[in-house]
């Protein structure tokens, strides 16, 4: 779910408009660009590393420490010479969920391995280390021609990108990836070594790791520990391995050592890690789009899946430990999307998108040469959003992405429709049982967070929600079923669709795999239900191919055309999920007017806010005595206080999520876990002014072990560093 969520997160892929200057502190960077584009700024700022410290191919470097997470949904870091990872206790909420049960609720009470021996596997969660990056922009676009279509230019692109994959894998010991940027003006290739036993060290309570919960998320002064610990393992030779008992921890390249100078405001703050997505180059229409369709759509159905979840949650805790990871992941995302549109209309993004617009318009219009280029440009992303307006393409877009991950009744038989091709083969005996094997272990995953009742409540409300969205003549099919034998009833066809499919209980499902039927499975009203939205699904995005061409041509010369009308500007690239490096200060902010936002929050403030009777607000005895006494140890600052939270203008987004915070010297400083309810228009619109990166202070972090946990084991792994005092 957690990884659906982050494909959900990457599709908002409209144009792109960007401001026309960059401070030093906006821009996700390339870190092989590091050195020739950003180095002398960042020395200005504080860095005292050279760039080969910083990034090199063949020497450790700061960049053999920084981890991207199952593929990119999160970032960690090596923290010691044993393979050991920091990174967002959201970040790992997945792994201690599955590891949770009402015997062993880690969720609840936290969870701290003793011994290597007492590390739990996280089966699918895997640790990237990048291993080298190179342009080959040249050799991608060298058999593009202009007249191509965009159909054509992305078959002739993929072929050579698969070459250029192949040739880089050394035999699939590599994983390779070539990404566009600029909208497909350029492209560089990413080689990655990939370590598949990764196994869970440490978490605090949620008490803790999600102090504040959803009413503080996105929100300054934050008080939260947000930080999980995971160590990396490999094979007894060093390289990556499925797990086995056999496997020692990872002799990592690089890792980070502990800073416990704290910070100070203005200290200079660089954060490394792999960004998801942003839209920086998004133009006036994506901004229509957004506020009127896209936005509008996440909003709705999220809301109204997440009341559902989270009430069934507060009445068992069989269920809120199920849903946990779920609810978390979507309250997450729907909340950002709330904050957008909120930003996007507070800070007038839409007129600064269309001042650049206009700026372009001028720069075509003035040579004849560039209107044959660039002449149609603006007016085809006018077209191209109009036609999707016409088409509802973004309301039925957003509903049917909504749907698909709030709702297991709908994904599931989407996951298992493979069957049908199976029986279809003519398999049988033993042939036939092995095929259906992994199938049933599918069944033991999707059973394993799932309650029927809720489920039920979901699959219905999805139903009505995109009844009153969409218009009656663009349904899919199976609402003739609905109102012709339900009377329009959702709810009754909901029961019905739960008591007879064979997909919504694990004994039904576990019985119709051991006497499979093409003729049941066609007939299930689960199945007819899911394989109708995605048929009316798959038949939008058909009517909408020409749409998709128009804008991605667009989209692809506005960007080529702003970079060229503005020469000597130094334009970033969009993240997408590739490794990149942002540099700031740790600096406070005004958030409004007569309102002033400190740099940093204490543990004072988790005494101030505590609230027995709210669970986002409980404190842990032990932890509230710790504060009580004050007894801090060696991580409270020089004034005896101990720092939790800390604010600097970093340019992150999703996927950010568990970077290390580095000072000038390249040592730990904090952990990025969070972006400021101000500023959640950031992705599209960078805003120095307001836009700022919250973190969990390190200091705090190894309070957390040290003192709460006790968990010297893990202090005793990490190197520590203190030169301010």
């Amino acid at each position: 779910m957690r990884k659906l969520l982050f494909t959900l997160m990457m599709l908002v892929s409209l144009s792109l408009g960007m401001r026309a200057g960059n401070p030093p502190d906006e821009g996700m960077w390339l870190p092989m660009f590091v050195e020739r584009l950003n180095y002398t700024d960042m020395q200005k700022m504080g860095l005292k590393l050279s760039p080969q410290e910083i990034y090199d191919i063949n020497n450790a470097s700061l960049k053999d420490a920084i981890v991207s997470l199952g593929g990119g949904f999160c970032t960690a870091e090596v923290v010691s010479p044993k393979g050991l990872l920091f990174t967002n206790h959201h970040c790992a909420y997945d792994a201690i969920q599955k590891h949770s049960s009402i015997e062993h609720d880690y969720l609840t009470d936290g969870f701290w391995a003793r011994s290597l021996e007492e590390e739990l596997p996280n089966e699918g969660l895997t640790a990237s280390f990048l291993v080298k990056m190179d342009d080959v922009t040249k050799f991608v676009l060298e058999k593009v021609k202009p007249e191509m279509s965009e159909s054509e230019r992305s078959a002739t692109i993929s072929k050579v990108i698969e070459i250029l994959k192949d040739e880089a894998s050394e035999n699939g010991r590599y994983e390779v990836a070539v990404r566009g940027f600029y909208n497909g003006n350029e492209y560089y290739r990413f080689v990655y070594e990939v370590y598949k036993d990764v196994r869970l060290v440490g978490a605090p309570p949620s008490a803790i790791g999600k102090f504040g919960g959803d009413t503080d998320n996105w929100m300054w002064p934050r008080h939260t520990g947000d930080f999980s610990i995971l160590r990396i393992y490999s094979g007894p030779d060093g390289k990556p391995a499925e797990y086995s008992k056999e496997n020692i921890p990872l002799k990592p390249k690089h890792f980070l050592k502990i800073s416990v100078d704290g910070v100070e405001r203005e200290d200079f703050a660089m954060i490394w890690g792999y960004p998801g997505s942003t839209d920086r180059y998004r133009t006036s229409h994506g901004i229509q789009a957004t506020l009127s369709d896209i936005n509008p759509a996440i909003i709705k159905v999220g809301g109204r899946i997440l009341e559902i979840m989270k009430a069934d949650m507060d009445k068992s805790d069989e269920v809120r430990i199920k849903y946990a990871s779920n609810y978390a992941g979507l309250a997450n995302f729907w909340k950002n999307k709330i904050g957008e549109s909120r930003g996007l209309k507070r800070l007038n993004v839409y007129d600064k998108k269309k001042a650049i617009e206009d700026h372009f318009s001028n720069w075509v219009n003035a040579d004849e040469s560039r209107r044959e280029i660039y002449g149609n440009v603006l007016q085809d992303l006018t077209d191209a959003y109009a036609q999707y307006a016409e088409m509802n393409y973004n309301k039925r877009l957003w509903n049917f992405q909504l749907s698909l991950f709030g709702s297991q009744m709908m994904q599931f038989p989407l996951q298992t429709q493979g069957i049908i091709n199976i029986l279809k083969s003519g398999q049988k005996g033993e042939e036939l049982k092995a095929s259906l094997a992994p199938f049933y272990a599918m069944g033991e995953e999707q059973f394993k967070n799932y309650h029927a009742p809720t489920e039920e409540k979901i699959f219905a409300a999805i139903l009505e929600m995109y009844r009153q969205d969409i218009p009656a003549d663009e349904l899919p099919d199976i609402y003739n079923l609905i109102d012709k034998k339900y009377k329009g009833d959702v709810n009754l066809f909901a029961r019905k669709v739960f008591e007879t499919s064979v997909l919504t209980t694990p004994e039904k499902y576990n019985a119709f795999l051991a006497k499979p039927s093409i003729k049941v499975f066609e007939k299930d009203l689960a199945y007819k239900t899911t394989n109708s939205f995605y048929n009316a699904f798959m038949t939008q995005n058909m009517n909408a191919g020409p749409v998709n061409e128009k804008l991605r041509k667009a989209q692809r010369l506005f960007v080529d055309g702003l970079r060229k009308a503005n020469p000597d500007k130094v334009y970033y690239p969009d993240a997408n999920s590739t490794m990149r490096v942002t540099y700031g200060k740790v600096l406070d902010y005004y958030p409004a007017d007569a309102v002033h936002y400190d740099y940093v929050t204490y543990m004072e403030g988790i005494l101030e806010k505590e609230d027995p009777t709210n669970e986002e607000f409980i404190v842990p005895v032990k932890l509230k005595e710790l504060l009580e006494k004050k007894d801090f140890g060696k991580w409270a600052d020089k004034d005896g206080k101990l720092v939790v939270n800390f604010l600097s203008h970093n340019d992150i987004t999703g996927g950010n999520s568990g970077s290390p915070v580095l000072n000038g010297k390249g040592d730990l400083i904090g952990i990025a876990f969070d972006g400021n309810w101000e500023a959640m228009s950031g992705d599209i619109a960078f805003e120095p002014e307001l836009q700022r990166t919250i973190s969990v202070d390190i200091r705090y972090v190894m309070f957390i072990i040290d003192k709460y946990a006790e968990a010297h084991n893990l202090l005793d792994e990490m190197v520590f560093v203190k030169t301010r005092y």
